[in-house]
């Protein structure tokens, strides 16, 4: 998937219940990462891309993937585009969905305490192991060593897209350029694969991603943002610390 992941488990479980439920965690992240790389040529993304397989010869997973991408594309006026770099690419969606999951199948194991943390797309469930929320800072878009606002939930999700570390990797489909205008976007909701893809699809958008993103409030998805020029923004909801 190419970034970090963490997991951090704060149950009162056996060690060997607790470990497997990582090694059970890893092995999915494992199996996400190979069936839709870009860059591994055997993935089910790059067979599709050179058109050696159809929609009806993958997984079930795949498909789930691109209806939802389709769904996106329509509820952001096309700015999420698992197109908009020219082949298929849905890892805009694809990280923050696999995390989720994840996340469910904890809960579902018996994890109700636990933190993943895929390269800032970060879901969380009930408490830190010391008590309390989580608490989860967001980087500084130009400091690396400070951070713009420190947030504090016990089950969300939180999901960062930003232009400070990999440059302009995020094309505003109406142009076919690098976005331009937003240089971090932190979007937190309920469920972590709508949240990074509308992180996403609002730094592709650029400063008309402001007004877009106070209209997800409704929906219980909130943000927090620090412009090009350097001026932040956060919406009124947001779980910020005290």
């Amino acid at each position: 998937m190419g970034t970090a992941v963490s997991i951090e488990l704060g149950d009162d479980l056996a060690a060997a219940s607790l470990s497997d439920l990582i090694v059970e965690v890893c092995d999915w992240f494992h199996l996400v990462d190979a069936r839709f790389s870009t860059y591994k040529d055997d993935s089910e993304v790059s067979r599709m891309r050179r058109g050696e397989v159809t929609l009806a010869d993958c997984s079930d997973d795949l498909r789930h993937v691109l209806d939802a991408c389709a769904d996106l594309w329509r509820d952001t006026d096309g700015y999420f585009d698992a197109y908009a770099g020219g082949p298929l690419d849905p890892s805009g969606y694809v990280k923050g969905w696999s995390v989720e999951v994840a996340s469910t199948r904890l809960l579902e194991a018996g994890s109700a305490n636990h933190y993943i943390n895929a390269g800032g797309d970060i879901r969380m469930r009930g408490h830190h192991p010391e008590g309390g929320p989580w608490r989860v800072g967001i980087r500084h878009p130009w400091e690396a060593d400070k951070i713009s606002w420190v947030l504090a939930m016990t089950d969300g999700a939180i999901a960062t897209s930003g232009t400070y570390e990999r440059g302009g990797h995020v094309i505003n489909p109406r142009t076919g350029q690098p976005a331009r205008g937003l240089r971090s976007v932190t979007v937190v909701g309920p469920d972590l694969a709508l949240a990074d893809a509308y992180a996403t699809a609002a730094l592709a958008m650029g400063e008309p991603g402001l007004t877009w993103l106070a209209k997800l409030a409704t929906d219980g998805y909130e943000s927090a943002v620090v412009t090009d020029d350097g001026r932040a923004f956060s919406s009124a909801g947001l779980p910020a610390a005290v």
